[in-house]
């Protein structure tokens, strides 16, 4: 167990590999009830959600949900979040666990020339993550609840035993999987039916994290913070410059205009040893970017990692060396994704 984001959390059950290969090839479940719930309702909903909100929501159906980031002015990222169209004036804003204090905040302070009203419900919802190949099978056969009509992005509701939960499909592991989102009870009794099955192997943060990594998912604290924006991270297709406005809208449309002086970029190493956050990145000598996230790849056996670097050598095929206990250790520049997705489309 270990402490992130106010919560004591589960590192890992068994073991980081295993639990890494049964989401990969199988099917695992992680307890994400430390994530925060945030609902955005009343007769701006959809305005006010445009306005702190990076994508585009505007005029899409209920039961879609989009991926994107809350900016500060000068484009550097509040949060990355996830938000659940419910209806024209009802939004949940699904954020990460450490920011929810400041998220809710922030949402609050913004929320003064809108007609709605923004409430964290963070601590009435928990969560769980069913995550790998055989996922929609555990959802349908152990949990019973249908979710093979959803497609990729898209939630609905369900009445189970007098409560309303909800049920997602996007995933933070690059395999197909779900999200069901309901009271404390319901999480633990759902918990225990997956146990009792010995169909789906508990996960925890550590395999969390070299999953969403190898596949080059971003987390908020490394590829992302208040001082590296959606477009130094390489994911400006979820800012949406078409809309009329939002928060930090003129900042990020400036640097895709005219570029950004450091970048997220994959890199490659040439032997075996293990790059970690907070790692120097070298040219010649010179010190020209910093480790966000390294591992050795659980799923490829190869040593990478993701790294904040000077523009200059964010090309493709660039040598550069990251300095691990003061030795030098070959790398070249790659594209930031170890492993291809298996997302159901």
């Amino acid at each position: 167990m270990v402490s992130f984001g106010g919560f004591e959390m589960p590192l890992q059950y068994v073991d980081i590999t295993t639990e890494h290969n049964a989401v990969r090839k199988a099917c695992g479940v992680f307890d994400v009830s430390h994530m925060g719930e945030i609902f955005v309702k009343g007769a701006d909903a959809e305005k006010f959600v445009q306005y702190i909100f990076t994508n585009d929501v505007a005029g899409a159906p209920a039961g879609k949900i989009f991926y994107g980031m809350a900016l500060y002015d000068d484009g550097g990222t509040v949060d990355d979040l996830l938000v659940y169209k419910l209806g024209e004036q009802n939004y949940l804003l699904v954020v990460n666990a450490a920011n929810i204090d400041k998220d809710y905040d922030w949402f609050k302070q913004h929320a003064s020339t809108f007609a709605v009203e923004v409430t964290n419900e963070s601590d009435v919802y928990g969560q769980l993550a069913i995550q790998g190949p055989q996922a929609e099978h555990v959802m349908e056969t152990v949990l019973q609840l249908p979710c093979k009509e959803l497609s990729f992005y898209t939630f609905k509701t369900l009445q189970v035993g007098g409560e309303e939960i909800i049920v997602s499909r996007t995933g933070y592991t690059g395999e197909d999987g779900f999200e069901i989102y309901g009271s404390h009870k319901f999480i633990q009794d759902s918990w225990d039916k997956l146990m009792e099955s010995h169909q789906a192997q508990p996960c925890g943060l550590g395999c969390r994290d070299t999953l969403r990594f190898e596949v080059g998912l971003p987390l908020y604290g490394d590829e992302l913070s208040n001082k590296i924006s959606p477009i130094m991270a390489g994911l400006g297709m979820f800012v949406k410059l078409t809309k009329e406005n939002f928060v930090g809208k003129a900042a990020v449309a400036r640097q895709k205009e005219e570029g950004v002086r450091q970048k997220i970029v994959g890199i490659e190493l040439a032997d075996r040893a293990i790059p970690r956050h907070g790692y120097e990145v070298l040219t010649d000598d010179k010190v020209v970017g910093v480790v966000t996230t390294g591992y050795n790849s659980i799923s490829t056996g190869k040593s990478v990692c993701m790294a904040l670097v000077d523009i200059a050598y964010a090309k493709l095929g660039t040598p550069v060396q990251v300095r691990i206990h003061r030795k030098l250790h070959d790398g070249t520049v790659t594209k930031k994704r170890f492993y291809e997705k298996n997302y159901k489309k």
